[in-house]
């Protein structure tokens, strides 16, 4: 009864150990959804951002464009006026130039924007697939909790349930020791009085052996 009470005892102890080490992981786990939610903000917020920046990629693409079409003008008109628009087609070819210039690297910068953006979304994605993930992990973490606390009372209440079988039985143990004490004393009394018993019939026969002997006397004197 005793290893029965000390393995019971041991198992509430295992099970409570493991309900504090499950509530820890689910406080990890919330503590990684949280994170990841964070994230997934994150990546909403730069793909927002960086579709901003496409927007504005494009109108400095256009006004490039709408540049090089002035540029192109001013070049004809230049070209129109002769020497003395000379100097001007000139400055007309420059911002031409730059016009197309920065067209192409607007363009450049649009690529880079839009693969930077097809990857946040791809990311995003992922992130959250992996918040799915984690929230599906923080569930099966709670409903583990929730058995494991359900496990651990179960064993306390198993534990204390032994508890008192084991005083239980103490009791009766001391109460089977007390009656077979009380037994021996009754077995020795009950010896104690077969022998006053038995010294009351000794006595009792000598009293009937002299009043047997009397009449025989009376009979002799007649």
């Amino acid at each position: 009864m005793e290893e029965l009470t000390s393995t019971v005892r041991n198992n509430a102890e295992h099970a409570r150990r493991a309900n504090q080490l499950v509530v820890g992981a689910a406080a990890v786990a919330s503590q990684g959804g949280t994170v990841v939610g964070e994230v997934v903000g994150t990546m909403a917020g730069i793909q927002a951002a960086s579709r901003k920046i496409a927007d504005i990629i494009s109108v400095i693409d256009g006004i490039a464009f709408q540049t090089n079409i002035l540029a192109l003008n001013a070049a004809v008109e230049a070209a129109r006026a002769g020497e003395q628009g000379r100097g001007f087609a000139v400055v007309a070819s420059e911002v031409r130039t730059l016009a197309q210039r920065s067209a192409g690297a607007a363009k450049e910068i649009k690529q880079l924007i839009d693969d930077s953006v097809s990857r946040v979304e791809q990311g995003n994605v992922l992130v959250s697939q992996a918040g799915r993930t984690m929230q599906d992990i923080v569930d099966s973490v709670r409903g583990v909790t929730e058995i494991m606390h359900e496990i651990s009372e179960a064993s306390q209440q198993q534990s204390q349930g032994i508890e008192q079988v084991g005083q239980t039985i103490a009791q009766m143990d001391q109460a089977t020791q007390q009656n077979a004490a009380l037994v021996e004393e009754a077995t020795a009394a009950a010896r104690s009085m077969e022998a006053q018993a038995q010294q009351l019939r000794d006595a009792v026969s000598v009293f009937q052996l002299q009043a047997a002997a009397r009449p025989a006397r009376l009979v002799r004197a007649a």
